[in-house]
């Protein structure tokens, strides 16, 4: 046999095995998941499993784990897993506040599209003692949104969940959202140059806010500054984003209560420029209003 016909074989080869394969799609299921019941009726977790089933699994594709996997965790920190009883109100405050909120403002379409795949709980903190920081939430390739600290959780204390929860679940998803449709190259033009991705957790949210940051961390790369403006926004109130603003349109304290020296920069007027590029981007690129939102977020957290 000549190279040729070897070639031709192996192309009409080819094209046989790829009819086969999608003859065989007609069975494809939109889950990445075994949605079929196997949960052991006998174990103590059944009812809550069956929820999470019913709430996730079947309508969003979505795992949402909360026994802790070494597969699925960062080995390199010393992590703890999340405790059943707040495993159980996690999964219920997500819902609450992050997908029904989705659903009635954008539709029941648009996580079930865009959302991650997975949600994993984890009990403690990610510390990471060199740097003096804490992990709250990592996403991973638009697929699995992690979250921190969950044995923390105080459901009375709307304040903390926001800054320790949802916060961290609206800026991951946001990471999602830009991961899939890229955010403006002007957006990272306007604090070119300020940007610390080693020393950001040693500027106070005063220093930070004066630059044009609504938090020392948006202050470590652009990404995270288009990112934490999103998470900042929805969840903060009306007095809390102005109080944001006010600290953006003074100068700077240190740690010590000090004013820092001026450096020219009307921090406040930086921040709204991004939110105009936050809106427009989510309104255009996702036909999503951003005010709608975080109005539906707000009317909920006042009915909890």
């Amino acid at each position: 046999m000549n190279i040729k016909t070897f070639i031709k074989y192996t192309a009409l080869s080819l094209i046989a095995l790829l009819l086969w394969a999608c003859a065989d799609d007609e069975h494809f299921t939109a889950s990445i998941f075994d949605i079929e019941d196997q949960l052991d009726e006998s174990a103590a977790s059944y009812a809550f499993d069956s929820w999470l089933n019913e709430n996730y699994l079947k309508p969003y594709n979505l795992d949402f784990r909360y026994r802790m996997e070494d597969v699925g965790s960062d080995m390199s920190y010393n992590l703890v897993p999340v405790s059943f009883e707040k495993a159980q109100e996690m999964a219920r405050l997500v819902k609450y506040l992050w997908f029904d909120v989705y659903g009635t403002v954008v539709g029941p379409e648009f996580l079930k599209e865009n959302g991650p795949r997975i949600i994993h709980l984890i009990g403690s903190p990610a510390y990471n003692p060199m740097s003096g920081t804490m992990l709250l939430g990592t996403a991973e390739g638009g697929l699995k949104v992690t979250l921190f600290r969950c044995n923390e959780l105080d459901s009375t204390d709307v304040d903390k969940m926001n800054e320790y929860y949802f916060k961290t679940m609206h800026h991951e998803f946001a990471h999602i959202l830009h991961q899939k449709r890229n955010y403006p190259v002007e957006f990272g033009l306007i604090s070119q140059g300020k940007y610390n991705p080693l020393g950001w957790q040693y500027r106070t949210a005063s220093e930070a806010a004066s630059m044009g940051f609504v938090s020392p961390y948006a202050g470590s790369q652009n990404r995270e500054d288009f990112v934490e403006i999103i998470a900042n926004y929805l969840v903060k109130t009306d007095a809390q984003w102005n109080e944001i603003l006010t600290m953006a349109a003074n100068p700077g304290l240190d740690y010590y209560g000090e004013e820092l020296p001026d450096d020219g920069i009307d921090g406040k007027v930086l921040i709204l420029q991004k939110l105009e590029i936050v809106k427009k981007w989510l309104r255009d690129s996702w036909n999503i209003d951003i005010d709608e939102l975080r109005g539906e977020i707000m009317r909920r957290q006042n009915e909890m």
